[in-house]
């Protein structure tokens, strides 16, 4: 056990206080759950890059790491913008579901085919790309500036941009998925008899 992988499964653990807090806000418009659901979403988006740092400077990269950390980013990300995307909470701004939808798509395709490909080819290799990573940064800036309050001016840009960034990380996967599924022999079809 690792320290970057201590400092994920603490990330992890964040997620539920944050999502009581932000519910607890959307009942009683008390601050003080806001600002502890501001804080622990804040935390556990800062520790994501501390564990990164950390196993990249420490050779502390592990195989529970790569499977703890992405699944750490989605479960905040995606707690973060399916309790903001409530309509019936009255205190802050709502995410479009749009964009809702299309981060949940993206994440469930790209399981789907995980598990294909690992099926077929025995082994996936995943090829992290910059847009995936702008579009987890635009994910979490939506569900902070929300959070915060801020100028919902801006609000627009950082949801379509989440969603640009999104969709197109998500069809860049695919399209490697495909390549790894054409480069597999079990995929191709076999001669008849």
């Amino acid at each position: 056990m690792t320290t970057a992988n201590k400092i994920t499964i603490l990330r992890i653990l964040l997620i539920p206080f944050f999502i009581v807090q932000t519910l607890y806000y959307f009942r009683s418009g008390d601050e003080l759950h806001r600002f502890l659901g501001v804080v622990s979403f804040a935390v556990a988006s800062i520790l994501d890059g501390v564990d990164g740092y950390i196993a990249r400077r420490y050779n502390q990269k592990s195989e529970l790491g790569a499977i703890l950390d992405p699944l750490a980013d989605k479960l905040l990300l995606v707690s973060g913008i399916v309790l903001l995307s409530f309509r019936n909470q009255t205190y802050l701004k709502v995410i479009p579901l749009w964009l809702t939808a299309t981060i949940i798509s993206r994440d469930v395709l790209l399981l789907i085919g995980l598990g294909v490909i690992h099926m077929v080819c025995g082994k996936v290799t995943v090829r992290p790309r910059i847009i995936g990573k702008v579009a987890t940064v635009l994910q979490m800036v939506t569900v902070i500036w929300i959070l915060l309050k801020w100028s919902p001016g801006w609000l627009p840009y950082w949801t379509v941009g989440a969603a640009v960034c999104t969709g197109v990380s998500g069809l860049l996967y695919i399209w490697d998925g495909m390549r790894q599924l054409s480069a597999s022999p079990r995929s191709s079809a076999t001669p008849g008899q």
